[in-house]
């Protein structure tokens, strides 16, 4: 039994350690646990180790609001891992992380007023068990173990090999070799160019265009305020509120503008290709922007690569596999000695761990989620499920604050319990999907979106994904409007 704490992170990357951090600082208390089943902090940036892996936001506001970022905008896994690390030292968290911790089941007690928690040990197979007076749920959103990988006619007959990014291997070798990468997110948009000039060559195949955004990779406000001697933490401010207020306004003309806002986007691809036919051929999709997510791309370089012909881009459908290669629907053979699958995501809902509310199971696809983050029937629970169109960091900063004012409640209404309830004035409203489909609709959610919470049409039971409307709301949100039971 590792013992009882009043409050239990899970998930030791940005939300679990941006969780920790708040609590820390608004509360003083040390009596919580970070718990993660990897063998180190860095959830995202621990589980992938593909050649070039880096962030698709800046860090200006992936990082924390607490915590001033130092370098280039877009940043390489290791250096997030090193300002996590930077996080961890300045706060003294280490000694409240415990690794390779796989939580199976989470039993809420109503009598006791705690979860329970049981799982094992990773690396020893042994069983544990731990309570805590709230459990904040920061493990992401995709299974960490395997990646969604779609199964296509005679994928058995290739002789190559077939590897999807969460499980390259180490020590790699793709000198010599044909690599044809399948997707066009920001993994496949990754990936490429830091392997389009070892290989002797590389082919994105992709069903459909993806709009992604270009430019350099510095941000000239933060250059000119640290020549100015700013202090970091003002620059790190200032940087971070004029990029909100850009990227809200990119938002809004995706809804507004869309086809200005799409003239732009692509202009900033033909800038680096050169190349019309390319543009208009495999990289204009479409839908209108940012109805799925939008990769930056730093200095263009997927674009080179393309260029200078190190890779190259075929659109279109898969037919099937051969011995040697991919032979798509319209005819064309793409040979191949390694294929890698760069095709999302396996979503799953609260790290696929068996959640009981006294004794009776949790179907979260039943309950309906308060702001996003709560659910009706659910006691002392929070996750953290961040921003499509903005950094996922962003929300982990918004509900930290939140549920440290949640926590303030409770001790001044001598409470011990808060739960999720719809209202008699809720008893009418018409419940949507964990998001709307025609607001965003990558294929992960699509999938899987039957497993999800439901949100409402009304507040407090929107899950809205809008940054700037949460921003303002949620620091005022009424806690006594009854959406909240507190007991």
């Amino acid at each position: 039994m590792l013992g009882h704490f009043e409050v239990i992170f899970v998930g030791a990357g940005m939300s679990g350690i941006g969780g920790a951090h708040h609590f820390l600082q608004k509360t003083g208390s040390r009596n919580f646990l970070i718990l993660d089943e990897q063998v180190d902090y860095g959830g995202t940036w621990r589980t992938h180790k593909y050649p070039g892996i880096r962030s698709d936001s800046e860090l200006y506001t992936f990082g924390y609001s607490f915590k001033p970022w130092k370098g280039a905008p877009i940043a390489t896994a290791k250096e997030i891992l090193d300002y996590l690390g930077g996080v961890i030292e300045e706060a003294d968290l280490s000694a409240h992380f415990r690794f390779q911790h796989r939580i199976l089941k989470a039993c809420w007690n109503t009598r006791l007023k705690q979860w329970e928690l049981e799982g094992v040990r990773a690396h020893t197979g042994q069983p544990f068990q731990v309570t805590t007076s709230f459990l904040w749920m920061g493990q992401g959103y995709y299974r960490h173990d395997e990646g969604y990988t779609p199964t296509w006619p005679k994928m058995h007959t290739f002789q190559g090999q077939i590897i999807h990014p969460q499980r390259w291997p180490e020590g790699l070798n793709l000198k010599g070799k044909r690599v044809v990468v399948i997707g066009s997110g920001a993994t496949a948009a990754t990936l490429i160019p830091s392997i389009a000039g070892e290989s002797a060559h590389t082919t994105m195949v992709q069903r459909s265009p993806t709009y992604f955004m270009t430019g350099r990779n510095v941000n000239e406000l933060a250059d000119l305020l640290r020549d100015l001697k700013v202090p970091d933490e003002w620059t790190h401010e200032i940087v971070r509120r004029k990029l909100l207020k850009d990227q809200r306004n990119t938002v809004r003309r995706a809804f507004d503008e869309p086809e200005a806002l799409k003239k732009e986007l692509l202009n900033g691809v033909r800038q680096h290709l050169g190349d019309d036919a390319l543009v208009q051929k495999h990289f204009t999709p479409s839908y209108p922007p940012w109805r799925q997510r939008v990769a930056f791309i730093p200095n263009g370089d997927l674009f080179s690569s393309i260029k200078n012909g190190h890779a190259s881009v075929v659109t279109g459908q898969i037919e099937e596999f051969q011995v040697d290669g991919i032979k798509m629907k319209s005819g064309e053979v793409i040979e191949a000695d390694i294929v890698v699958t760069a095709t999302g995501l396996n979503l799953n809902v609260m790290g696929d761990i068996g959640f009981y509310v006294d004794g009776e199971p949790v179907d979260f696809s039943s309950t309906v989620s308060y702001r996003g983050m709560m659910f009706t029937g659910v006691p002392n629970l929070l996750w953290v499920f961040g921003y499509f169109r903005a950094s996922w960091t962003l929300r982990v900063d918004l509900i930290g604050e939140f549920f440290c004012r949640i926590l303030q409640h409770m001790r001044t209404k001598g409470a011990s319990q808060v739960t999720p309830a719809l209202r008699p004035e809720d008893s009418g409203m018409e419940l949507l999907p964990w998001v709307e489909s025609s607001n965003f609709n990558p294929g992960y959610l699509a999938r899987s979106i039957d497993k999800l919470p439901k949100q409402g049409s009304q507040a407090p039971w929107r899950h809205t994904q809008d940054y700037w409307l949460d921003s303002e709301d949620m620091p005022k949100a009424e806690l006594d409007d009854g959406a909240l039971a507190f007991t």
